[in-house]
Protein backbone atom coordinates (compact mmCIF):
# COMPACT_ATOMS: atom_id res chain seq x y z
CA UNK A 1 0.00 0.00 0.00
CA UNK A 2 1.65 3.31 -1.65
CA UNK A 3 1.37 6.41 0.52
CA UNK A 4 -0.87 9.13 -0.74
CA UNK A 5 1.55 12.23 -1.97
CA UNK A 6 0.69 15.74 -0.68
CA UNK A 7 1.09 16.94 -4.02
CA UNK A 8 0.06 14.86 -7.29
CA UNK A 9 1.18 16.90 -9.71
CA UNK A 10 3.18 19.46 -8.92
CA UNK A 11 4.38 22.40 -11.56
CA UNK A 12 7.95 22.12 -12.91
CA UNK A 13 9.91 25.39 -13.69
CA UNK A 14 12.65 25.41 -16.11
CA UNK A 15 16.27 26.30 -14.35
CA UNK A 16 17.06 29.34 -12.75
CA UNK A 17 19.24 32.01 -14.34
CA UNK A 18 22.24 32.40 -13.25
CA UNK A 19 22.57 34.77 -10.28
CA UNK A 20 26.23 36.47 -10.39
CA UNK A 21 25.02 39.18 -9.62
CA UNK A 22 23.93 38.74 -5.93
CA UNK A 23 26.84 38.85 -4.39
CA UNK A 24 27.99 38.56 -0.43
CA UNK A 25 26.75 42.06 1.01
CA UNK A 26 29.82 42.83 3.78
CA UNK A 27 28.28 44.33 7.21
CA UNK A 28 24.91 44.86 5.70
CA UNK A 29 22.39 43.77 8.46
CA UNK A 30 19.62 44.84 6.29
CA UNK A 31 19.04 41.39 4.87
CA UNK A 32 18.25 39.95 7.68
CA UNK A 33 14.72 40.76 9.77
CA UNK A 34 14.77 41.04 13.33
CA UNK A 35 12.87 37.46 13.24
CA UNK A 36 16.03 35.97 11.25
CA UNK A 37 18.42 37.76 13.57
CA UNK A 38 16.40 36.77 16.65
CA UNK A 39 18.97 33.58 17.91
CA UNK A 40 16.29 32.92 21.35
CA UNK A 41 14.08 31.33 19.56
CA UNK A 42 15.85 28.15 18.03
CA UNK A 43 18.29 28.43 21.38
CA UNK A 44 21.04 29.22 19.71
CA UNK A 45 24.21 31.08 20.95
CA UNK A 46 24.27 34.59 19.31
CA UNK A 47 27.82 35.29 17.99
CA UNK A 48 28.53 38.50 17.17
CA UNK A 49 32.29 38.10 16.82
CA UNK A 50 32.40 37.41 13.49
CA UNK A 51 34.69 35.31 11.62
CA UNK A 52 37.63 33.77 13.74
CA UNK A 53 40.91 34.74 14.06
CA UNK A 54 43.74 33.57 12.69
CA UNK A 55 43.77 32.23 9.15
CA UNK A 56 39.59 31.90 9.01
CA UNK A 57 39.64 35.70 8.10
CA UNK A 58 41.88 35.17 4.89
CA UNK A 59 39.47 32.61 4.06
CA UNK A 60 36.95 33.46 0.68
CA UNK A 61 33.72 34.06 1.98
CA UNK A 62 31.22 31.93 0.02
CA UNK A 63 28.04 33.92 -1.60
CA UNK A 64 23.99 33.62 -2.02
CA UNK A 65 24.97 32.06 -5.62
CA UNK A 66 27.18 29.43 -4.34
CA UNK A 67 24.89 28.27 -1.75
CA UNK A 68 22.46 27.72 -4.01
CA UNK A 69 24.66 25.97 -6.30
CA UNK A 70 25.16 23.74 -3.07
CA UNK A 71 21.24 23.06 -2.95
CA UNK A 72 19.27 23.63 -6.14
CA UNK A 73 19.76 19.88 -7.02
CA UNK A 74 18.68 18.29 -4.26
CA UNK A 75 15.79 15.67 -5.01
CA UNK A 76 12.02 16.53 -3.34
CA UNK A 77 11.26 13.54 -1.23
CA UNK A 78 8.17 12.60 -3.03
CA UNK A 79 9.16 13.48 -6.76
CA UNK A 80 12.08 12.55 -8.60
CA UNK A 81 12.69 16.81 -9.76
CA UNK A 82 15.24 18.64 -7.94
CA UNK A 83 13.85 21.85 -5.67
CA UNK A 84 15.02 24.28 -8.16
CA UNK A 85 12.67 22.78 -10.86
CA UNK A 86 9.84 23.09 -8.21
CA UNK A 87 11.43 26.33 -7.24
CA UNK A 88 11.32 25.36 -3.56
CA UNK A 89 14.23 26.82 -3.22
CA UNK A 90 15.15 29.93 -5.30
CA UNK A 91 18.25 32.39 -5.70
CA UNK A 92 16.60 35.31 -4.33
CA UNK A 93 15.38 33.47 -0.86
CA UNK A 94 19.03 32.61 0.16
CA UNK A 95 20.69 35.23 1.88
CA UNK A 96 24.60 35.07 3.15
CA UNK A 97 26.00 38.26 5.22
CA UNK A 98 29.30 37.16 7.47
CA UNK A 99 29.26 34.16 8.63
CA UNK A 100 25.73 34.03 8.18
CA UNK A 101 23.35 32.11 5.69
CA UNK A 102 19.95 32.28 5.34
CA UNK A 103 17.99 29.98 3.12
CA UNK A 104 13.83 30.47 2.72
CA UNK A 105 12.26 27.50 1.23
CA UNK A 106 8.78 27.41 -0.22
CA UNK A 107 6.36 24.51 -0.07
CA UNK A 108 4.66 23.76 -3.12
CA UNK A 109 1.80 23.59 -1.28
CA UNK A 110 0.48 25.53 1.89
CA UNK A 111 -0.53 21.81 3.71
CA UNK A 112 2.92 20.46 2.55
CA UNK A 113 3.93 17.51 5.02
CA UNK A 114 7.40 17.74 3.59
CA UNK A 115 8.58 21.03 4.70
CA UNK A 116 10.32 19.81 7.59
CA UNK A 117 12.06 16.79 5.70
CA UNK A 118 13.11 19.22 3.10
CA UNK A 119 14.45 21.77 5.29
CA UNK A 120 16.66 18.92 6.68
CA UNK A 121 17.64 17.85 3.83
CA UNK A 122 18.84 22.06 3.28
CA UNK A 123 20.33 22.45 6.68
CA UNK A 124 22.46 18.78 6.00
CA UNK A 125 23.94 19.51 2.87
CA UNK A 126 24.73 23.57 4.03
CA UNK A 127 26.62 21.60 7.44
CA UNK A 128 28.45 19.23 5.54
CA UNK A 129 29.69 21.82 2.55
CA UNK A 130 30.33 25.00 4.08
CA UNK A 131 33.29 25.33 6.74
CA UNK A 132 31.92 25.26 10.12
CA UNK A 133 31.98 28.98 11.01
CA UNK A 134 29.31 29.69 8.98
CA UNK A 135 25.75 29.95 10.99
CA UNK A 136 22.87 28.29 9.16
CA UNK A 137 18.97 29.11 9.26
CA UNK A 138 16.76 27.57 7.46
CA UNK A 139 12.93 28.79 7.22
CA UNK A 140 9.65 28.60 5.49
CA UNK A 141 9.04 31.89 3.29
CA UNK A 142 6.37 34.14 5.09
CA UNK A 143 2.92 32.85 3.85
CA UNK A 144 3.61 30.16 1.81
CA UNK A 145 2.73 27.22 5.03
CA UNK A 146 -0.22 26.65 7.41
CA UNK A 147 2.31 25.48 9.95
CA UNK A 148 5.33 27.68 9.41
CA UNK A 149 6.43 29.11 12.44
CA UNK A 150 6.34 25.26 13.86
CA UNK A 151 8.58 24.05 10.55
CA UNK A 152 11.22 27.54 11.59
CA UNK A 153 11.24 26.51 15.11
CA UNK A 154 11.61 22.74 14.66
CA UNK A 155 14.28 23.49 11.41
CA UNK A 156 16.50 25.29 13.53
CA UNK A 157 16.21 23.54 17.06
CA UNK A 158 19.14 22.34 17.65
CA UNK A 159 18.03 19.51 19.91
CA UNK A 160 15.34 18.08 17.32
CA UNK A 161 17.54 18.11 14.63
CA UNK A 162 20.12 16.14 16.33
CA UNK A 163 16.97 13.56 17.18
CA UNK A 164 16.31 13.50 13.57
CA UNK A 165 19.05 12.69 12.40
CA UNK A 166 19.73 9.87 15.24
CA UNK A 167 16.48 8.32 13.20
CA UNK A 168 18.13 5.95 10.44
CA UNK A 169 14.92 6.10 8.84
CA UNK A 170 14.82 10.16 8.46
CA UNK A 171 18.62 10.05 7.78
CA UNK A 172 17.90 7.53 4.89
CA UNK A 173 15.23 9.79 3.25
CA UNK A 174 17.93 12.88 3.63
CA UNK A 175 20.69 10.93 2.29
CA UNK A 176 18.51 10.06 -0.62
CA UNK A 177 17.13 13.72 -1.29
CA UNK A 178 20.87 14.79 -0.98
CA UNK A 179 22.07 11.56 -3.68
CA UNK A 180 21.65 14.06 -6.66
CA UNK A 181 22.90 17.24 -4.38
CA UNK A 182 26.29 17.09 -6.04
CA UNK A 183 25.36 17.15 -10.03
CA UNK A 184 24.85 21.07 -9.92
CA UNK A 185 23.32 23.30 -12.71
CA UNK A 186 21.72 19.80 -13.81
Amino acid sequence: MSRQLDNDNPTIFAPAISTSTKRVQKGKASLWSEEALSDDDYGYESNQSGLGSGGEQDMEDIDAEEVYDLLRSITDPEHPVSLEALRVVNPDDIHVAGNRVLVYLTPTIPHCSMSTLIGLSLRVRLLRALPTRYKVDIRIKSGTHQSEHAVNKQLNDKERVQAALENKHLLNVVEGCLMTADKRGN
